[in-house]
């Protein structure tokens, strides 16, 4: 992969990722739009709490 240095961080990532990934990607085929958006809504304010992102307060 070319966006890593060593095939070890390469690995490091994608082990991380293969839990995280399925978090964001709901079976999009077995829903409706309304639904998939609202799940998705929800998906992100979980993933907000689980990261801190939520306390994390941005100056502009």
């Amino acid at each position: 992969m070319k966006g890593f240095r060593s095939v070890g961080g390469a690995q490091r990532f994608l082990s991380a990722f293969s839990g995280i990934s399925p978090h964001f990607r709901p079976r999009r085929d077995q829903m409706t739009a309304h639904d998939y958006r609202a799940e998705m809504t929800v998906r992100f304010a979980i993933w907000e709490q689980i990261t801190g992102a939520a306390d994390q307060h941005t100056t502009a």
